[in-house]
């Protein structure tokens, strides 16, 4: 199936100028043309563009998702030091799943604090928050 700028970022569920950026940032290739002078995207593309946003909700930059897909694109330049790029965004998503965790057992001790009746200005999860 092919698509013009509009029902790609209708399909993708983002507006033109995402899918524009996208280009210029060489994420996407550039479209070929019809004869009327429409870009025209395939259903690759809208794959494409959703492994990106999906890449984006789970923390990657732009910056890496280029260097990912430098991998899927056999890319040899985006491909260099992948190793130590993956290393390294191993070491940051294990430091904030251990953020995470201790984030975790704040909330589940300031729960404990909460009392069953609650008193409109008393509250020792605020007390203990305030206090830092």
């Amino acid at each position: 199936m092919e698509y013009k700028i509009s029902e790609l970022a209708e399909r993708c569920e983002v507006n033109r100028e995402t899918i524009r950026y996208y280009e210029r940032k060489n994420l996407l290739q550039k479209p070929a043309k019809n004869h009327s002078g429409y870009r025209i995207y395939s259903e690759e593309t809208v794959k494409r563009v959703g492994f990106i946003k999906h890449l984006q909700e789970l923390g990657f930059s732009l910056s890496e998702i280029d260097r990912l897909l430098g991998v899927a694109d056999r890319d040899a330049v985006r491909c260099a030091n992948m190793f130590e790029f993956v290393s390294k965004k191993q070491e940051e998503v294990q430091k904030q799943i251990e953020d995470l965790k201790r984030i975790e057992v704040m909330l589940d001790d300031l729960k404990k604090r909460c009392p069953d009746e609650k008193e409109l200005y008393e509250c020792p999860v605020l007390d203990v928050l305030l206090e830092g």
